[in-house]
């Protein structure tokens, strides 16, 4: 069980469809060109006396023909965050050598001579004429050798190296991909950064469907409306901030005009209630799709399929209409449980932190092991909760938690009442230290361009809906709120803010 198994299949399946596009150059990829070129750059890491295969760099096509070459070498593929300064990059490939790193002109001028580091341009990877002729020796089956390390974001502490093993990989496409599902016009376009699961995830499900993928290097919402037009693009994944900024493009118009794209996945963060009914009303020809999942459980382990999207939109019955909001359901093959703080499973409508269990499900970091208890479950870290129904409530990081005077608060909840006044573009609501309850409600709001609000208004507005407790006793302004390169929401760093005297 290897995941070049996956490309394998797809290349003798269909050798001449197209399968990878960089929409920045044009350039492109062939199923059969993929797994030869995987092949002959195989043969030159194994050569290479590498251990690793690092990526640095942008999505180009040099991303899927890393991720397949290092399978076929045996070298676990390590991509890394190009957003990086030099010196975190160091302190990140000294953890991987001896490696064999790609990345762009610049930084191989300053990283090249690093010691244990063979490094190549991205020019130099892709040219055929620098690699050996022959591919290398058959690749191994073994399900345990490990495919990909990424390395976690490190907001509250040095970062992780989270260990997917082939096995997991494998195990979640099977689990989820038809084989040759695609039509040869299928077009998926892949915005999300290449040191994302979900960017592991989309090359994987993509390869093995026989989808094209349009690789777009650098978001904006102008640029992906665009590429998706030009490339008739059929599909997508977006994290919830993108697909934000993406309905804010098209504020004014009634839909987006793209008939070809029939799919929008979106995933990797909480989606705000009214984010995500705006966007079907732009896109009212196209399924929506909510995949929750994490480094650590190999990409996705619930979704909220079209279905469920129509008949949460179109029902009255608010316990229905809620699960738009929702995360969905598990995967076949995923358990997934909510425990308190004493480990206690919990029951329907009870908040705690969501343990998941399968066999996709590393949950291992490289030098500390396993994090699974003896039964094999995984502590996400995330807080939610279940309905009777099982759609899984995503609530924020487990430590994110607001506890005012005993009671547990969940910021996402505010945050979808602040969302819905139509002066607010963006906000974040996080707990303060408060003398009397323990905890305070404080919120970080952006206002729309040419909208005005107050913070009293605001209160007043969530004071309407919600129970007094939740309305926020401090509210400021700022012109934007922090996220990380893949759309998360850094709290620890609103929290910074609002102890400050930073904002409007």
């Amino acid at each position: 069980m290897n995941v070049m198994m996956l490309l394998e299949m797809a290349s003798a399946a269909f050798p001449e469809r197209v399968a990878f596009t960089d929409s920045s150059d044009g350039s492109s990829l062939t199923y059969g060109q993929l797994f030869s070129a995987a092949g002959r750059r195989a043969a030159s890491l194994r050569q290479s006396g590498a251990n690793r295969m690092a990526m640095l760099d942008v999505t180009s096509v040099a991303t899927p023909l890393g991720l397949f070459s290092s399978a076929w070498a045996g070298l676990p593929y390590v991509p890394l965050n190009y957003r990086l300064t030099d010196p975190e990059i160091e302190a990140l490939l000294a953890r991987v050598t001896p490696a064999y790193l790609v990345t762009d002109a610049a930084r191989h001028g300053r990283l090249g001579g690093l010691a244990d580091i063979a490094a190549a341009t991205r020019h130099h990877f892709l040219d055929d004429t620098l690699h050996p002729e022959d591919h290398a020796d058959e690749w191994s089956m073994d399900p345990d050798e490990i495919a990909v390390l990424l390395f976690t974001s490190g907001t509250t502490g040095a970062p992780k190296a989270a260990v997917l093993r082939h096995r997991h990989l494998v195990s979640y496409i099977l689990g989820s991909v038809e084989f040759a599902g695609a039509d040869e016009a299928e077009a998926a376009l892949v915005s999300v950064p290449p040191y994302h699961v979900a960017g592991i995830a989309a090359i994987l499900s993509s390869v093995y469907s026989g989808r094209r993928v349009v690789q777009l290097p650098s978001f904006s919402a102008e640029a992906w409306l665009d590429v998706a037009r030009r490339e008739r693009v059929t599909s997508a994944f977006l994290v919830p901030t993108m697909l934000a900024r993406i309905v804010e493009a098209l504020e004014g118009r009634r839909t987006a005009d793209l008939p070809a794209l029939a799919s929008v996945s979106y995933g990797g963060g909480r989606m705000p209630l009214s984010v995500i009914e705006r966007a079907m009303a732009l896109f009212p020809d196209t399924d929506f799709t909510n995949a929750y999942g994490l480094t650590e459980t190999s990409s996705t382990i619930t979704v909220l399929g079209p279905e469920e999207h129509r008949a949460a939109a179109s029902s009255a019955d608010p316990a229905v209409r809620r699960r738009l909001a929702s995360a969905g359901v598990p995967l076949p093959g995923v358990e997934i449980q909510i425990r308190d703080d004493m480990g206690r499973v919990l029951g329907p409508n009870e908040r705690g932190e969501i343990y998941v269990r399968g066999e996709q499900v590393s949950g291992e970091y490289e030098g500390r092991g396993r994090v699974t208890d003896t039964e094999g479950w995984f502590p996400t870290r995330d807080a939610g909760s279940m309905d009777e129904s099982g759609y899984l409530f995503l609530e924020g990081r487990a430590d994110d938690v607001i506890v005012r005077g005993g009671e547990n608060l969940s910021p996402g909840e505010i945050e979808d009442v602040l969302l819905e006044h139509p002066a607010v573009r963006d906000a974040a609501v996080v707990g303060i230290p408060d003398e009397q309850w323990g905890e305070g409600v404080a919120a970080a709001i952006v206002a729309k361009p040419g909208q005005s609000v107050t913070g009293g208004e605001l209160q007043e507005w969530v004071k309407a809906r919600m129970r007094s407790s939740r309305v926020p006793q401090r509210v400021v302004f700022f012109d934007e709120l922090p996220y990380n390169e893949t759309g998360k929401l850094l709290r620890r760093v609103v929290r910074e803010w609002l102890g400050t005297d930073q904002g409007a």
